[in-house]
């Protein structure tokens, strides 16, 4: 069966191809409602899908925006990529997801291949040092917005983020007000800002309660299995803790699955912190007590700006921050 076709509408309407044409992308106000309403419901009948690449040429977009994810297993990304996509449906752009598992070489091949799709925008959440990335990006001139991930250029660009030191600033001094005062710290990935700053805000406020121990700080990578290994080494190393406080989420609940193994009660023998607000975090038993990003507010919050980027509409501020908020539940 052969594609149908604006030709073949014509044909069955009686009208010029050009009045289908017009009547489809909705660029003519003075043809008849009997007419627009006859077309459209031969299209509707007929199945016919419009050739996107043949609309792009004309209108010099494609509709379409790519997102490029560095971990989509990770909960916290994909609570962003659902309120993207959501945001984009109701702007009338489609999206390309790209996950690049927080690997370098896979990211710069995913923009290559967004770019040769002439995607008409990018949201972009780094998986590392991306500087390559954004040098593709801007030497084609695909506007693109940073989400949550920083890189070395990123007061010149466009970006969407939470103030992470704060949100830890927070957390300690809860921490702190409820008793603890040994307090270890599971940092993420050391190539990441938002590691630095999130370590940052532990530094300083256990330094203002003159309770700073480097030897409290372990590595971890912002994974549930990153926790379970940060959360054995701490074990291994530390004793008396009076809680841990994890830099996201996910390996918040690794640490308390190895915990509970272990046989502590949380948060009695040893509170808990993480920092995200994933969905998962209330579900999970206990329920998890965390420093909430609003996350779906900040990918619609993203995608409006690339779209006003695209669209070359006024945009009062390139990067947009994001305040968090301390969840007490259960750890």
């Amino acid at each position: 069966m052969k594609k149908v076709t604006m030709l073949d509408i014509a044909k069955m309407a009686g009208v010029s191809k050009a009045t289908v044409s017009m009547v489809l992308s909705k660029h003519d106000q003075s043809i008849s409602e009997e007419t627009r309403n006859k077309v459209l419901s031969l299209a509707k009948e007929m199945n016919y899908i419009p050739n996107s690449l043949a609309r792009s040429l004309s209108t010099k977009k494609t509709g379409t925006i790519g997102i490029i994810l560095p971990d989509i297993t990770n909960p916290f990304f994909s609570s962003i990529a659902r309120a993207i996509e959501d945001e984009a449906s109701l702007l009338g752009y489609n999206v390309i997801f790209c996950n690049t598992d927080n690997e370098t070489n896979k990211e710069e091949k995913y923009i290559k291949l967004l770019i040769s799709k002439l995607v008409d925008g990018v949201i972009f959440i780094a998986g590392g040092e991306s500087e390559n990335s954004v040098k593709m990006l801007k030497h084609n001139n695909i506007p693109f917005v940073l989400v949550d991930r920083y890189i070395d250029t990123h007061e010149e660009e466009y970006g969407v983020y939470a103030l992470n030191k704060d949100g830890v600033l927070k957390g300690i001094e809860y921490l702190y007000n409820e008793g603890s005062r040994r307090i270890a710290f599971v940092e993420g990935p050391k190539t990441l800002e938002i590691s630095r700053q999130r370590l940052d805000g532990y530094k300083y406020s256990m330094n203002k309660y003159g309770l700073y121990d480097e030897r409290l700080v372990f590595s971890g990578d912002f994974t549930i299995d990153g926790g379970i290994k940060a959360t054995e080494s701490i074990l291994q190393k530390t004793t008396n803790l009076d809680a841990i406080f994890y830099s996201n989420d996910a390996m918040a609940l690794g640490g308390i699955k190895v915990l509970l193994k272990r046989g502590f009660k949380i948060p009695k023998d040893i509170r808990v912190l993480g920092f995200d607000n994933i969905e998962l975090s209330e579900i999970f038993e206990p329920e998890l007590t965390t420093i909430a990003q609003p996350i779906y507010e900040m990918g619609k919050q993203s995608c409006k700006l690339l779209i006003d980027v695209i669209d070359a509409a006024d945009v009062e501020n390139k990067q947009i921050y994001f305040e968090t908020e301390l969840i007490i539940r259960e750890t």
